[in-house]
Formats: structure tokens, C-alpha cells, sequence
């Protein structure tokens, strides 16, 4: 399934100028919330992981905190493009039901938040049954673009 777009937690900004977050050193995950979740908030008032709500429960092919992802950097033209490789869950022994995902590093002490996307735009939840596989499809544009 295709990721809607990326939406940066206005925290990251300056979490990366007071260099809490290290994009090319940090473990970076990315994590799957239910609908109840405040993930989809870009002004939280402390975006950092223990912050949010409601992730999907750990089982069924999902294991809390999410799937690490690698990530790179790509240089065009003073442009520089942030992406991800696309993270994937298949199910096994029940279905995962889940609105957003949420990119963090788990690396920081506090494990700041990147950015955050619906799963589907309508908005409403993806439910992925038993035996299939969901595969998060991060943009061929990546999660986002500094020029």
C-alpha cells in the first residue's frame, strides 16, 4: 500500500538543530498506531515516543516499536532527499488494524519523532488479515525533501 505524505512534527526541526537526532547514525523505526492514537498531531507538545498513544498492540506479526528501516540521503542539486526503505508486517494468528505510521529515531534518548502519515487518506483504518502482508511503500519522492 502507498504511504499518503509524510508530515513532519514540527518538534523534529529543532530537534535536529540541537542535534538530539543523528539521521545518519540513529536507528531509525517506524511504528503502527490505531485510530484512538495522538500521532497524528504534527504539534505535540513533546514529540518523542513516549509521548504517543494508542500504537497496535504487540502479536500477530507486529512487534511494538515497529520495523527498523534504512535510511539514506540523496544530494541533487542543493536539493537533499530523506528516504526509507519500505517497512513490512506480515500477519500470523489474527489481523492488524492501524491509521497511522510514525518515523522515530529509537537511538536518541527521549526516541524523537520524525514525521508521521495516515495509511489510507480517506481517513480510515487498513486492516491487513491473517496471513498477508502489510508493506508500507514510502514515496519514490522519500519521506521528505531540505532545499
Amino acid at each position: 500500500m502507498a504511504a499518503g505524505a509524510w508530515v513532519i512534527y514540527h518538534e523534529f526541526k529543532a530537534s535536529l538543530g540541537q542535534k538530539l537526532i543523528d539521521m545518519d547514525s540513529d536507528t531509525i523505526k517506524i511504528a503502527l498506531f490505531l485510530s484512538t492514537s495522538n500521532a497524528g498531531a504534527a504539534s505535540l507538545a513533546s514529540a518523542v515516543y513516549a509521548t504517543l498513544t494508542n500504537q497496535h498492540a504487540n502479536g500477530n506479526g507486529y512487534t511494538t516499536g515497529g520495523a527498523t528501516v534504512v535510511c539514506t540521503f540523496n544530494n541533487s542539486g542543493g536539493t537533499v532527499t530523506f528516504d526509507s526503505a519500505d517497512p513490512s508486517w506480515t500477519m500470523s494468528g489474527g489481523s492488524l488494524v492501524a491509521r497511522f505510521a510514525v518515523i522515530y529515531s529509537d537511538t536518541a534518548a527521549s526516541k524523537n519523532l520524525i514525521a508521521y502519515c495516515l495509511l489510507d487518506s480517506a481517513p480510515a483504518d487498513v486492516t491487513v488479515t491473517d496471513g498477508n502482508t502489510l508493506t508500507l511503500q514510502i514515496s519514490a519522492s522519500g519521506v521528505f525533501t531540505a532545499a
